[in-house]
């Protein structure tokens, strides 16, 4: 397919990769080195660690019914985006390094259409959680009214639209048709179709930063208010708890992406003198690492979503849960799933005063329990 003849004047469809990435001074090397060895063998062990890890977020937000809520299936969805992401980077490193100058141009655009994708998916997903935290919060609910069926359309739009913008180079915003305009970083990709792509995501960047701020002064602004009531207290308590989790998210986001938005926003303004080579191969790393963060981010903050990654954990490898549990001076306390079913109907209820204008003791699910009982069902 790649040959070293023109098949339209001005056009360039039938060069090699290497060609354009000699137009570009980007240097391919031919021969593996120790660095490419090192680089592609910790890529694809991050790759591997953060497939496994967002599976398990996906898993445990699909067993737990506490969980079934607007939120937590957009939250869900930025796992998937972050599981496309870690598969995306696994078919990178094994199409890098000397690998690249035998890749034929499709591809190429298929490399980097993956990358583009799970990146937009990620970007959209925290847009749609910023629009309805921000709905949720400034009428002080917890969860969204928002229903299934909008919920799934939304998350269809979002990767249609993801998908779209992965295939827009390859459909015709390229440079192969004006070498002068291709860009370093990414030989075949316009530098117009660079600036593009880094001031769209920097500016949704802002905007998600802006609701989110103004989020967090109508909370602050409310808690006084709230505080009063115990109940109300408490329901407050909840929602900045969520909050904070997803803020840490956009954060961790925002600073694992902009470098490299930075430096793809430089290479398209043609900056020499920035080196953007330089930094290429690290801001990469970093964007990788985002994957790997949010389900580290998910089990710290919230104990529902640590007691049902244990619980997974725990079906897939009981032996070990058995031993943990049964040891001392192991520091764990937790049951596995048998010991928690033999004592489920011993400890399901649990007398419990409320102060309703009543003098009767009402009987309640405690949390731990509604929360084996949704992981079950």
């Amino acid at each position: 397919m790649d040959t070293d003849t023109e098949d339209q004047p001005g056009c360039y469809f039938n060069k090699t990769v290497k060609f354009f990435y000699d137009n570009s001074g980007k240097n391919i090397s031919t021969y593996w080195r120790k660095r490419d060895y090192v680089v592609v063998t910790l890529g694809m062990a991050v790759c591997i660690i953060v497939i496994l890890a967002n599976i398990l977020v996906m898993t445990a937000i699909f067993i737990n019914r506490r969980f079934h809520f607007p939120i937590y299936y957009l939250l869900g969805n930025l796992a998937a985006a972050d599981l496309f992401a870690g598969t995306s980077y696994l078919f990178l490193m094994f199409h890098t390094g000397p690998w690249t100058i035998k890749l034929s141009k499709l591809k190429w655009f298929v490399r980097q259409g993956l990358i583009d994708t799970s990146l937009t998916a990620s970007v959209i997903n925290l847009l749609a959680i910023a629009v309805e935290r921000h709905q949720t919060i400034f009428t002080m609910q917890l969860h969204s009214t928002m229903t299934n069926r909008r919920v799934v359309l939304l998350i269809l739009g979002i990767w249609a639209v993801a998908i779209v913008m992965g295939l827009v180079p390859t459909m015709g915003w390229h440079c192969l048709c004006d070498l002068d305009d291709c860009s370093t970083m990414a030989p075949m990709y316009s530098r117009k179709y660079l600036i593009f792509w880094a001031v769209l995501n920097l500016l949704t960047f802002s905007i998600m930063v802006a609701v989110y701020t103004r989020i967090f002064w109508y909370v602050r602004h409310k808690s006084h208010r709230m505080s009063q009531h115990t109940t109300q207290a408490k329901h407050k308590e909840t929602v900045e708890n969520l909050m904070k989790t997803v803020v840490m998210i956009l954060g961790a986001f925002v600073i694992c992406w902009t470098p490299g938005l930075v430096v793809l926003l430089l290479d398209g303004l043609n900056c020499e003198q920035c080196k953007v080579l330089r930094y290429e191969k690290y801001f990469l790393i970093l964007a990788e690492c985002n994957s790997l963060v949010n389900p580290i981010i998910y089990s710290y903050r919230d104990k529902d979503m640590r007691r049902t990654f244990r619980r997974i954990l725990c079906h897939l490898c009981p032996a070990r849960c058995r031993r943990i549990a049964a040891d001392p001076d192991s520091g764990a306390r937790f049951n596995t799933l048998e010991q928690e079913r033999s004592t489920r109907m011993s400890s399901t209820f649990r007398p419990v005063k409320k102060q309703n204008g009543t003098n009767g003791t009402q009987l309640e699910l405690s949390q731990g329990d509604i929360l084996l009982s949704s992981s079950e069902s």
